[in-house]
C-alpha cells in the first residue's frame, strides 16, 4: 500500500528509520507506507461495520501516526494489512493441571509467539511437586519443571528474528513449590525467556506485618500441605529480586479489585511486564500516546496543549477499539474473549521529557501531580470516547454484571514500558526517567561520537554553559550530578534514573497507577549499595500505595550489566592489546554437505570441524547461480571469526534473521536469506565437532556479552525485567 503523494511524510530520526528498516517495514515499504498501511486496515473497520467514509478516518490515524503522537503496539505496525494479521501484544493463557492441557497451553504460546504476542501464565493450578499422579501411579514434577519446559518451546520459537518471544511465569505465594519457584531464577543462563512475578495477596501482606505463619494449600484437592513464616518468605522473595530482579511481585487482589469483568473470571496473570491484567485466554492491545508531542509554549510559557491532549487521546481510543474488531485472534478461545470484553490499554511515552521541558525534576512533588493531572485527563477523555463508542456501535458483550455497562471497552488505560515506539517516536520510553544525559556511541566505521540528550544540548546552549569539552566530561560519566559548570537546578531537572530514590519511583508509579485502569509497567532502580531492607522498604511502600505489582532493579545485579550512570565504551589499555589470529586451518576435517532452497535455486553449505570444534564453512550455489560471490565471502568471514574463537552462537545472532527479497517473495523457500540459511545449518551442526571452544589470545580486552547488545554491540539498558538497546530496538526478557 503506497501513501498518496500528497500526505505528510514523518520527521523520524535516522536512528529510528534504521529501526523500522529493519524490524517493521515490508520488502520496498517506506515508513510513511508502513503507517498508511496500518491506517487504511485499521480504518477498514468503518466502511464494512458502520458504513462511513474509510478515506476520511484512514486520513486522520495516518496523520496521527505519521505525526508521531500516538503510536500502536508493535504487531499492530508490523502484521496490519500483511499475512499474519494478528495485532496484540499482550496475552494470557491457562495453564490447567492435566499433562494434554499443558502442552496444549505450550502448543498456544507458541502460536502467539510466532504472531508476534508475549504471553502471561499463572502456574498456581498445577499440584506441587513430588505429589502422586493417579493416572500413572507416579509423582508430579511441579510448575517449576513445566516452567523449562514453556522456556524451551520459546527459545525454539523465537518469532522468526523480529520479535523475541516472552513470558511471564506467576506462582501464587500460598503454593507449596512457592519457595523453589521463588529461587528457579538464581542462575541468570535459567528459564531465560521468563520473566517470574510471586502473586502476593492481601492476606499474605497482614501476616507478614503481624510475623505469622500462613498456610501452603494443594491446588488441587484444596487441603493445607505445610506452613511457612510470611517474614521469612517475604524476606526470601526480597532477597532474591536484591541479588538480580527476580523474581517481582504482583498484587492479586488488587488486580482483583479493579478486575472490571468478575462474573467472567478471575485475574491470575499478566502480561511480561506486568502492566496488563488479563483473564485466561484474553488478549488486549496497547497503543500509547507521545506527550512529548503535546507541549507547546503559549503566553511565553512552556505549557501542555491539554486540547491537542483531548482529540489524540479520543482518536486513539477509536482506532484501538477499531483494532479489536480488525485483529486476526491466533486461537478462537482468545476471539471469543477479547470481543467479549473488548479490553484496550492507552498509554503515554515521553514523560520525562515532558517534566524536563516544564523544568520539573522527576523526584519532587511537582512532577508527581503532574503525572495525577495527565492520566486522569486522559482517562476521563478515553471513557467519554468510549461511551459515545457504545451509544454507536453498542457496549461491550459482556458488560451485564460488569463495573463500566455503559463503555464500549472494559478497560481503556495501561501504561507500557513502549520499547521501539519510543524510540521511533524519539522520546523517553513509558514513564521511566532518562537513563543517561550523554553517552559515547561508535558508527559502523568505527569512529566514536558523543550523543546527547537533545533537551539537555538545547538547555546548556540557551543557558550558556555549552562546551564540547563539557559534553565529553558528562559522555564519560553518563550524568551532569555534581559538574560545578552546570547550573543545579538542571541537575535536578536532568537528574536519571540510577540518581532518583527509589521511594520516588515508587511515588511516581502509585501516580500513574491511580488513573490507570490496567497496571503500570515501571522499574525501581536501585544503586548497587542498596540494602535488601531498601527493596523491603520499596515493596511495602508500592502495597501501600495501591500499586499493583513491582519489578526492582538493583545497579550491577546481574553479571556484566552494563553502567547506565555511565554509558560510554570501556577505556582499553592499548599497551595490553594483542591482535587476534585464526588458527591455522587443520590438515583433516570432517563435516556435512546440506542443500537448501533459497530464492534464486538452490545453496550447497558445508560445516566442517576438527578436534576443537567447527572451525570452517563452505557455500556453492549450484546451476541457478545467484549471489555466490556474497556467499562465498560470508562463508570465508564466517570461516576465520570461527578459528579466531568467536561462538558459533555469536555468529548465528549476527546473520540469522537477514532478509533477501528473492527469499523472502518466492514460494517454498523455508529461510529469509543466504546468511539466514547458513545460520540454520551451523545451529544444527553445534555440538557435533567434539572439541571444546577456542578462547581469544591472553591480553585481548573484551566487553561482556551481558554488557552489549548483541545486535549492535552497544551498551544496553534494564528496564520493566526486560533489557533493551536504545540503538537499535533490540530487546529482550531477561
Amino acid at each position: 500500500m503506497n501513501v498518496p503523494k500528497s500526505w505528510p511524510k514523518a520527521n523520524l530520526s535516522q536512528n529510528a528509520r534504521i529501526i523500522l528498516e529493519k524490524r517493521y517495514l515490508k520488502i520496498g515499504e517506506t515508513p510513511e507506507d508502513m503507517f498508511y498501511r496500518v491506517a487504511k486496515v485499521v480504518a477498514g473497520v468503518e466502511e464494512q461495520k458502520f458504513g462511513k467514509d474509510v478515506q476520511v478516518v484512514t486520513r486522520e490515524f495516518y496523520n496521527m501516526m505519521v505525526n508521531l503522537e500516538f503510536m500502536p503496539n508493535s504487531p499492530t505496525l508490523m502484521n496490519a494489512g500483511r499475512e499474519l494479521g494478528q495485532l496484540s501484544a499482550c496475552f494470557v493463557l491457562p495453564v490447567y493441571d492435566s499433562m494434554e492441557e499443558i502442552f496444549d497451553s505450550i502448543k498456544n504460546a507458541a502460536i502467539i509467539h510466532k504472531s508476534g504476542g508475549g504471553t502471561g501464565f499463572s502456574f498456581s493450578r498445577l499440584r506441587p511437586k513430588n505429589s502422586m499422579v493417579r493416572s500413572t501411579g507416579g509423582v508430579a514434577s511441579g510448575p517449576v519443571s513445566f516452567m523449562k519446559v514453556f522456556n524451551a518451546a520459546t527459545e525454539a520459537v523465537k518469532q522468526g528474528g523480529t520479535r523475541r518471544g516472552a513470558n511471564m511465569g506467576i506462582l501464587r505465594v500460598d503454593h507449596p513449590d512457592i519457595l523453589e519457584f521463588i529461587s528457579c531464577k538464581e542462575d541468570n543462563s535459567e528459564i531465560t525467556n521468563f520473566n517470574i512475578s510471586v502473586g502476593i495477596t492481601d492476606a499474605f501482606m497482614d501476616l507478614v506485618k503481624r510475623e505469622a505463619n500462613y498456610n501452603l494449600i494443594d491446588p488441587c484437592t484444596g487441603t493445607v500441605t505445610g506452613t511457612l513464616s510470611a517474614v521469612e518468605v517475604f524476606n526470601n522473595i526480597v532477597d532474591h529480586s536484591w541479588r538480580n530482579g527476580e523474581p517481582g511481585v504482583i498484587f492479586l487482589d488488587k488486580m482483583n479489585a479493579d478486575n472490571p469483568t468478575p462474573h467472567i473470571g478471575e485475574i491470575e496473570a499478566s502480561n511480561p511486564c506486568s502492566e496488563q491484567p488479563l483473564l485466561p485466554n484474553e488478549a488486549c492491545n496497547l497503543g500509547s500516546i507521545n506527550l512529548k508531542s503535546m507541549v507547546c509554549e503559549k503566553d511565553g510559557k512552556t505549557v501542555i496543549d491539554w486540547k491537542r491532549l483531548s482529540d489524540v487521546t479520543r482518536l486513539a481510543v477509536h482506532f484501538l477499539d477499531n483494532v479489536i474488531d480488525v485483529n486476526q485472534y491466533p486461537l478462537p478461545a482468545i476471539d471469543a474473549m477479547v470481543k467479549g470484553n473488548r479490553k484496550i490499554g492507552l498509554g503515554v511515552m515521553g514523560f520525562a521529557d515532558v517534566l524536563i521541558m516544564l523544568q520539573m525534576s522527576y523526584a519532587s512533588e511537582e512532577a508527581v501531580e503532574c503525572a495525577e493531572e495527565i492520566m486522569d485527563f486522559i482517562r476521563a477523555e478515553a471513557r467519554e470516547e468510549s461511551q459515545r463508542l457504545a451509544q454507536e456501535r453498542g457496549a461491550f458483550p459482556n458488560y451485564e454484571g460488569s463495573k463500566c455497562p455503559e463503555l464500549r471497552n472494559a478497560t481503556l488505560t495501561t501504561i507500557a514500558p513502549t520499547g521501539t515506539i519510543s524510540m521511533i517516536c524519539g522520546v523517553s520510553g513509558g514513564v521511566e526517567p532518562i537513563f543517561a544525559v550523554a553517552y559515547t556511541k561508535t558508527v559502523m566505521d568505527g569512529i566514536p561520537f558523543i550523543e546527547v540528550n537533545p533537551l539537555f544540548e538545547k538547555c546548556a546552549k540557551q543557558y550558556g554553559f555549552h562546551s564540547e569539552e563539557l559534553m565529553q566530561k558528562i559522555a564519560e560519566r553518563g550524568t551532569a550530578l555534581g559538574l560545578p559548570e552546570v547550573p543545579r537546578w538542571v541537575q535536578e531537572v536532568f537528574t536519571t534514573a540510577q540518581e532518583i530514590e527509589p521511594e520516588w519511583h515508587v511515588k511516581m508509579q502509585a501516580s500513574f497507577q491511580k488513573f490507570t485502569d490496567n497496571a503500570v509497567s515501571k522499574t525501581i532502580n536501585f544503586p548497587s549499595k542498596a540494602t535488601r531492607e531498601d527493596v523491603a522498604k520499596a515493596y511495602q511502600l508500592a502495597y501501600d500505595l495501591n500499586c499493583k505489582g513491582l519489578t526492582v532493579y538493583r545497579d550491577g545485579s546481574r553479571e556484566g550489566q552494563v553502567l547506565t550512570t555511565g554509558t560510554s565504551l570501556p577505556k582499553i589499555n592499548t599497551e595490553e592489546v594483542q591482535v587476534i589470529k585464526p588458527r591455522p586451518r587443520p590438515d583433516v576435517t570432517t563435516g556435512t554437505t546440506e542443500k537448501i532452497k533459497i530464492g534464486c535455486g538452490n545453496l550447497y553449505v558445508s560445516v566442517n570441524s576438527d578436534e576443537k570444534g567447527i572451525c570452517e564453512v563452505f557455500t556453492n550455489t549450484g546451476r541457478a547461480g545467484g549471489c555466490s560471490s556474497q556467499s562465498e565471502a560470508t562463508a570465508r568471514l564466517i570461516s576465520v571469526a570461527l578459528r579466531s574463537g568467536v561462538s558459533e552462537e555469536d555468529i548465528i545472532e549476527q546473520i540469522q534473521g537477514i532478509r533477501c527479497p528473492a527469499c523472502v517473495r518466492r514460494e517454498g523457500v523455508k529461510v529469509t536469506s543466504c546468511p539466514d540459511a547458513i545460520a540454520r545449518i551451523i545451529k544444527k551442526q553445534i555440538g557435533k565437532g567434539g572439541g571444546e571452544d577456542v578462547k581469544p589470545a591472553i591480553g585481548v580486552v573484551e566487553v561482556s556479552e551481558a554488557k552489549k547488545c548483541p545486535e549492535c554491540g552497544m551498551p544496553i539498558n534494564h528496564e520493566s525485567g526486560c533489557v533493551a538497546c536504545v540503538h537499535c530496538g533490540y530487546s529482550k526478557c531477561m
